[in-house]
């Protein structure tokens, strides 16, 4: 089987042309050409001599991922659908903001989780992603864009649950925001997780980036009903952990809460948000429900939806209504599935 290097890291990618009898430098321009210079083949690479360039394409790969479809929203937000080599689809959103763009990208091919308001959920798991076929993600879409360097923030809020395929996404993320990798700030790029407990610490002690969760209730008996994570995971649990999570300096947890009508959106599930984060360094994200074709349940007014702010705000949280992108093309959170299972 082909190793593709996107799998290693730098240690490792010198190791491998070491047994392969090649110089270990070879494997550093390698690795240039793949983060720097955003190489889909061995043939790109022309400071590798004819000869060597030959012997990893029979050895080795660089990508995997093959671009099916790209929709635009109205909104300019972009969905692409890929297939991986397997013929499994995955989706990715690229995000316009003021100054720059956010890509949202997937850490696994459906998703085992199960929360009730998501599309992904509905296909059920098929398998985690590699972490070349995260990281091919991030690559493919800023090789399309007419300013790369606008690309700044990466969010792993795509299709999947990023904990539940720990060592592929850890693997992307260190690539991700290495010096000879992609170089992205790991200020900005952020993993959101529907509340893994165990893994969240441990998260922390090896990587320092953003750390969302997916909260959407602050009592057990809600969360069991919109996420069953919860039975494995109470909320005390959950939140336990985050105290131990190891924030980098100024930072805070963002507290992802969907606000669904009559399930979650009432004052007192307000005031248990507030008893609940009570000393953590916490900002919480108010995300009305996006709609899909297979979920009967509904978004509250924007009157409701102020009305559960204030009391938030009130209580010295820093709450912010998050405006979804690219609803018109079921991009927005909750909405990805990757249209079908497999290509037919």
């Amino acid at each position: 089987m082909k190793v593709n290097f996107k799998d290693l890291d730098s240690g490792k990618i010198e190791e491998w042309f070491t047994n392969q009898g090649l110089d270990a430098y070879r494997g550093r321009q390698v690795r240039q050409w793949l983060y720097k210079k955003l190489a889909f083949s061995f043939d790109e690479m022309s400071n590798l001599p004819k000869s060597i360039r030959s012997f990893l394409t029979d050895k080795a790969c660089i990508n995997n991922l093959e671009k099916i479809k790209t929709e635009v929203s109205e909104d300019g937000t972009e969905k692409y659908l890929f297939k991986l080599i397997d013929g499994h689809l995955i989706e990715s959103v690229l995000i316009p903001e003021k100054d720059h763009f956010t890509i949202c990208i997937s850490s696994q091919a459906g998703c085992a989780m199960g929360c009730r308001f998501c599309l992904t959920a509905k296909q059920g798991f098929n398998r985690n992603l590699t972490s070349a076929e995260i990281i091919d993600q991030v690559i493919v879409v800023k090789r399309s864009m007419d300013t790369p360097d606008r690309l700044t923030n990466i969010v792993l809020m795509g299709m999947g649950e990023p904990l539940d395929n720990y060592s592929a996404v850890l693997m992307a993320m260190k690539n991700l925001i290495s010096n000879d990798g992609m170089n992205f700030s790991h200020r900005k790029v952020t993993l959101s997780t529907c509340g893994i407990a165990p893994l969240i610490k441990k998260l922390g002690e090896n990587i320092q980036v953003n750390l969302a969760v997916s909260l959407n209730a602050a009592d057990d008996k809600t969360r069991n009903f919109l996420m069953p994570i919860n039975r494995r995971y109470p909320i005390k649990t959950l939140i336990s952990a985050c105290r131990d999570f190891a924030l980098p300096n100024r930072s805070m947890i963002t507290f992802e809460y969907i606000l669904i009508k009559g399930i979650n959106d009432r004052d007192r599930d307000a005031y248990n948000i507030i008893r609940i984060l009570s000393g953590l360094k916490a900002k919480i994200n108010l995300i009305p429900l996006n709609p899909h074709h297979s979920l009967k349940m509904t978004p509250p007014s924007m009157e409701e939806i102020l009305h559960f702010r204030q009391i938030l705000i009130d209580n010295h949280f820093t709450a912010i209504i998050r405006k979804s992108k690219g609803k018109d093309i079921l991009a927005a959170c909750g909405q990805l599935s990757g249209r079908h299972n497999k290509m037919e």
